[in-house]
């Protein structure tokens, strides 16, 4: 996530916590210059109608961007330290901002996470990737 993003990401979670509280924005980001997408996710599942409502929510952005709004799917982002909590045992992808030992990315279960950072049980051994060494990071589907 681009430090563009973030802003813009705090600035949308701002303008749905009146309208639609109990949506949670996991990621908001630029695609290309003309794209926003937002996966966003509610306690009850998200449905066709609040990506609508969402959408509508936000319709000023649409001067600038098309607007992509939509469930996480099973590929889900993980973009806050409660995210890692909530789903320890899974198994997640982590892109790093930089190399690390020669890799770029990080694939394994999720076996702890804090405020700071998150360890994954890789094939090459277990992990601990503080949260600002991280670019991007999701669930990996299938386990």
């Amino acid at each position: 996530m681009q430090p563009d993003d973030n802003q813009l990401q705090k600035e949308i979670e701002g303008r749905l916590a009146t309208s639609e509280p109990d949506v949670e924005v996991l990621l908001a980001e630029v695609v290309s210059p003309a794209t926003l997408r937002l996966f966003i996710d509610h306690p009850e599942g998200v449905s066709l109608n609040l990506c609508e409502r969402v959408s509508g929510l936000l319709n000023d952005y649409r001067d600038r961007y098309s607007l992509e709004v939509s469930s996480p799917g099973q590929d889900r982002p993980l973009t806050k330290p409660q995210h890692y909590t909530r789903f320890l045992g899974r198994h997640a992808r982590v892109r790093l901002r930089d190399a690390r030992d020669g890799h770029k990315s990080v694939t394994g279960e999720l076996v702890g996470a804090s405020d700071n950072d998150v360890t994954i049980a890789a094939p090459e051994g277990v992990v601990t990737i503080p949260y600002e060494q991280i670019a991007r990071s999701n669930l990996v589907p299938g386990d």
